[in-house]
């Protein structure tokens, strides 16, 4: 067991480290579709759990990102989701990019990893680019 208070999960920990400059790494809600062939690292257990925000804070909490992307329509469906994604990326200093969600389906082919919580909020779902700690 590691010594350390970050993540445990071994699929989550070695997607975070094996993660290098301008890789996508998606954390979703229970309902966005992953592509065939793509890594998935299912955290879901039941509806809710775990929440978006707690999988997001662990990823954030161990990943540099530079960028992040979400689907614009999170800003009408789920406003309160909008407002914590953005409390936690301006701290750090990212801007996140709103895009259409079909826009944004389509940019998730290229991800490296999802991460999938068990949220039940509409557009819960947010691309984390990958920067570098210098």
């Amino acid at each position: 067991m590691r010594k350390t208070p970050s993540t445990i999960n071994p699929a989550l920990s070695r997607v975070i480290s094996e993660t290098g400059h301008t890789d996508l790494i998606v954390v979703t809600d229970a309902g966005l579709p992953i592509p065939v062939g793509s890594e998935r690292i299912d955290l879901a257990y039941r509806p809710g759990e775990p929440a978006f925000l707690d999988v997001l804070d662990t990823v954030l909490g161990e990943m540099v990102i530079e960028g992040a992307t979400a689907p614009a329509e999170i800003a009408e469906q789920s406003p309160a989701m909008l407002a914590a994604l953005r409390e936690r990326l301006e701290p750090l200093g990212v801007e996140l990019e709103l895009v259409p969600h079909v826009e944004f389906k389509a940019r998730t082919r290229s991800a490296r990893a999802f991460v999938r919580s068990g949220e039940f909020t509409a557009y819960a779902n947010v691309i984390l680019h990958a920067g570098v700690a210098y």
